[in-house]
């Protein structure tokens, strides 16, 4: 007497399923369409000047990194300063709870 019941109750379980699922494989964005397009060209390039290894990984991250700069706007004001600060806890060599600190501290000062 249950057993239809049940059966009934994981079709309708099934059928749900399947219609999220469907609803989750979406298109991409436009900004993730760009993403794959601008991977895969830089791979073409990399691949057409046969490079391999630690040039290979050196190469995508400069040709990503080029590509963004063009299509970025400029850095904005919070940007630039966690560069700056960067830059200087580079220059004072600083490393671990040390930088952490004086990151926190530069990047607070003209906030």
């Amino acid at each position: 007497m249950r057993l239809p019941i049940l059966l009934s109750l994981l079709a309708t379980l099934c059928i749900g399923g399947n219609a999220l699922a469907a609803e989750a494989m979406k298109a991409p964005s436009a900004a993730q369409a760009a993403q794959r397009q601008k991977m895969t060209d830089c791979n073409q390039q990399a691949t057409t000047q046969s490079l391999k290894g630690d040039e290979r990984k050196t190469f995508m991250s400069h040709c990503l990194k080029a590509e963004a700069k063009t299509s970025d706007k400029a850095m904005t004001p919070q940007q630039n300063k966690m560069k700056t600060c960067n830059a200087d806890a580079a220059k004072k060599e600083l490393k671990g709870d040390a930088r952490k600190t004086f990151m926190s501290t530069c990047l607070k000062k003209a906030a």
